[in-house]
């Protein structure tokens, strides 16, 4: 199938021909790529803002990010950091792409976020209460807005095609890039600019440590994420940013991309549950991977590795683990969990995941799992931790669950 224009389906063959990253790993896809094959978490002290009066005072956050090589300096103070990640992540990945060859039109922008720009409001609240409401910045809502990062993206680039925003918690990121995939096999669009960005404020990090999510290990943060160990607490919040170029095969092909793999199948749907728990025995989960195995027309004995959502939680990690045993039985294939490295991106997560899992099949190098020592006795799962693995691992499911029930689900893989 891999000269082949059309899908199991006749639909056209989705592929990826760019990415880009900003995220606690890394600016760049092979430094990330590099920071999580070493298999240690890059969480520390909160220097983002004054973090001493919370409960806890540790994130992952970007390294060495400098948001003016994207924006003028103006432009800089009229955008919130959800915005500088997201842009810039995707303009690497469309300078990766090269020269699209399409009307403008014809491309269109995902971009996903949990909230949006949640420092602008964080910041503006405050002056309003202080210094009342003629104080409150006139770019405070255009700043703060979720579809702000879409809109950026289209605006700068010139793109007229549709351009909104998927918000689904910690599927966000996922979800954009299955639905940009659906764009472009419903022939609304030829090129997809697809992704996630996530940032971060005190109140966020005190409002996830008041329902119980964050891991509290202050005295060490790096062993703090550590999904699917017996000894998990919560997960590690990240900022930071994935974007993919897709498109179909036929286009692709017709400007000479160079191309990094296919976006094969996406499944979704919701637990109808509980606003933050998974449903019991991770039955959501399970189907939304069903559903994504049947949109590539795979069969669960097909997949060589599953990248897992794998949040450090305790009912997340074991939901999952269950939901893996209902989809591929006694025995799954190898799991990694990024997370341990990484952080939590929450709408950026699943993007940066995806970026991660093409490298896997690039390279056929399964990353270790960050701070797994001992596998907890609700995990019966083929977990790599240690060192990485060498394996023929394509093709791959990328999973994604996030609060309020949704699930998303990518099955990824190579294209020769």
């Amino acid at each position: 199938m891999s000269g082949e224009l059309t899908d199991h389906l006749g639909r056209p063959r989705i592929v990826v021909t760019g990415m880009g990253i900003k995220c606690p790993g890394g600016t760049d896809v092979e430094s990330v790529w590099t920071t999580v094959r070493a298999g240690r978490s890059v969480a520390g002290p909160i220097r983002l803002f004054d973090a001493e009066p919370l409960e806890v005072r540790f994130a992952c956050e970007v390294p060495d990010f400098d948001p003016e090589v994207y924006f003028g300096p103006k432009d800089v103070r009229r955008q919130d950091r959800v915005t500088h990640l997201g842009f810039a992540a995707a303009a690497d990945a469309i300078e990766m792409a090269g020269d699209l060859k399409t009307d403008p039109e014809r491309i269109a922008v995902v971009a996903a976020t949990g909230v949006g720009g949640l420092n602008t409001l964080e910041e503006n609240t405050h002056i309003f209460y202080e210094k009342g409401p003629s104080r409150v910045s006139p770019f405070f809502v255009p700043m703060m807005m979720p579809n702000a990062t879409a809109g950026v993206i289209s605006m700068r680039y010139g793109f007229t095609g549709p351009a909104f925003c998927v918000s689904t918690a910690c599927a966000a990121g996922t979800n954009a890039i299955g639905e940009g995939m659906r764009l472009i096999r419903d022939g609304s669009s030829d090129v997809v600019i697809a992704g996630g960005t996530e940032a971060f404020t005190a109140v966020t990090v005190a409002a996830f440590a008041r329902m119980g999510a964050l891991s509290k290990r202050n005295d060490d943060p790096t062993s703090a994420s550590r999904p699917f160990d017996a000894e998990r607490d919560g997960f590690v919040i990240a900022e930071g940013a994935a974007f993919l170029v897709l498109e179909s095969r036929e286009h692709a092909d017709a400007r000479g991309a160079t191309i990094y793999g296919e976006v094969a199948g996406y499944g979704r749907n919701s637990d109808a549950y509980h606003i933050t728990a998974p449903s019991p025995g991770g039955v959501g989960a399970a189907r939304c991977m069903e559903l994504a195995l049947l949109d590539a027309g795979l069969s669960p004995t097909e997949i060589g590795h599953i990248n897992a959502h794998g949040t450090s939680t305790p009912l997340n990690d074991a939901a999952e683990a269950e939901a893996i045993h209902k989809v591929f039985g006694a025995t799954p294939p190898p799991v990694t969990g990024p997370k341990g490295v990484l952080g939590h991106m929450i709408g950026g997560a699943g993007a940066a995941e995806a970026v991660l899992s093409l490298l896997v099949l690039r390279d056929g190098v399964l990353p270790p799992t960050a701070n797994l020592t001992r596998i907890g006795d609700d995990i019966d799962l083929d977990v790599v931790h240690g060192a990485e693995r060498a394996v023929s691992a394509d093709p791959a499911i990328s999973n994604s669950f996030g609060f309020g029930g949704h699930n998303a689900s990518l099955v990824l893989r190579t294209v020769e």
